[in-house]
């Protein structure tokens, strides 16, 4: 992993902020993206918020995105670029938690500060026969405790990269490697048969299920986007104008709605095609989407200004939800984008 052995802070932060919510095989080619584009602080706190969103497109979590923004400017124009030294100010800065600190302190900085994330929470649960859930504040306070007593003060970075590591790749969540574990002699939940309930967690989250209608509106050489303003999922992310309902609605349905007559009254439109239901699951919400191209004519005029006009052949320049690039790239749609 190219952020191995690193002890750039910036570097770490970027490679740990993309771990938060993303696996290791799927952030990678991110990472080494981001760090090509914004080599430094001042270029990623300099750059525009469209072109860091472009480059995040398909991680998902994008607050994470804009911490990141928020936080190389506030370096840059607060702290003269540099990165701090020590845990308490790095985990002053926004969208640092305990975690993340405490990853970048040990491996940039070898400070003794023990790192807690979901694989060490695995290993010290089975290990230790802990039974404590570990979304609880009283199981993190425990399972904290007791990964500071474990720490390796004189080496803490080799340390937590290595239980973490061993905790991804041998103490995995399925099918560990149990019959080649070197604590297979004293982990009690392989001698109490509980490997498969441990580590306990006792949230469940309940997800809701949303319904959008994307459309995309197409007028000679010209399309249109909306950008998501509102506190909600892929906030600032852009999309095409989109009808949300209670349910999939077939064309004849959704063409007498109000949020339709809003946006087109009673201009003449063409429904050139209705797509299959594309499905996204995110950590709250199950979404499911249907995407109308529109032929439109005559000048468009919907009754209200949040609609941007842009070439369609630019398209692909605008930072979307995920949802929105796998319905653009599904080869079985032939779209006029040229």
């Amino acid at each position: 992993m190219p952020w191995k052995k690193e002890t750039n802070p910036y570097y770490i932060w970027i490679s740990e902020i993309i771990l938060q919510q993303t696996r290791v095989e799927q952030g990678m080619p991110y990472f080494e993206d981001f760090v090509k584009n914004f080599p430094s602080i001042s270029d990623l706190a300099n750059a525009s918020e469209d072109k860091i969103f472009k480059h995040w497109q398909g991680l998902g979590y994008y607050s994470r995105a804009r911490n990141l923004h928020f936080t190389a400017k506030f370096i840059t124009e607060n702290l003269n670029g540099h990165f701090p030294d020590s845990y308490e100010e790095i985990r002053k800065l926004k969208g640092v938690g305990d975690y993340t600190a405490a990853a970048i302190a040990s491996f940039a900085f070898n400070l003794p500060h023990a790192v807690v994330d979901g694989n060490v929470y695995r290993v010290l649960s089975r290990i230790f026969g802990i039974e404590t859930p570990i979304d609880k504040s009283v199981g993190k306070k425990i399972f904290q405790q007791l990964a500071t007593e474990l720490l390796d003060k004189k080496a803490p970075g080799e340390y937590n990269q290595a239980i973490m590591d061993f905790g991804a790749t041998h103490c995995k969540p399925k099918n560990p490697l149990c019959s080649t574990c070197p604590f297979s002699d004293h982990c009690i939940a392989l001698t109490e048969d509980k490997i498969a309930l441990l580590p306990v967690k006792t949230k469940k989250i309940k997800k809701k299920t949303r319904f959008f209608h994307y459309l995309m509106i197409q007028n000679g050489d010209s399309t249109y986007i909306t950008r998501r303003s509102e506190k909600d999922i892929w906030q600032g992310l852009y999309q095409f104008p989109m009808i949300e309902k209670t349910n999939i609605l077939p064309a004849n349905e959704l063409i007498v709605t109000p949020e339709w007559k809003k946006l087109f009254g009673n201009q003449k439109i063409e429904i050139q095609s209705y797509s299959k239901n594309f499905k996204q699951t995110l950590s709250h919400q199950y979404i499911n989407a249907v995407f109308l191209v529109i032929n439109l004519s005559g000048k468009f005029s919907p009754d209200y200004n949040q609609i941007i006009e842009i070439e369609k052949k630019n398209v692909n320049k605008f930072a979307f939800p995920k949802i929105i690039t796998w319905f653009l790239s599904d080869k079985t749609l032939y779209l006029n984008f040229n």
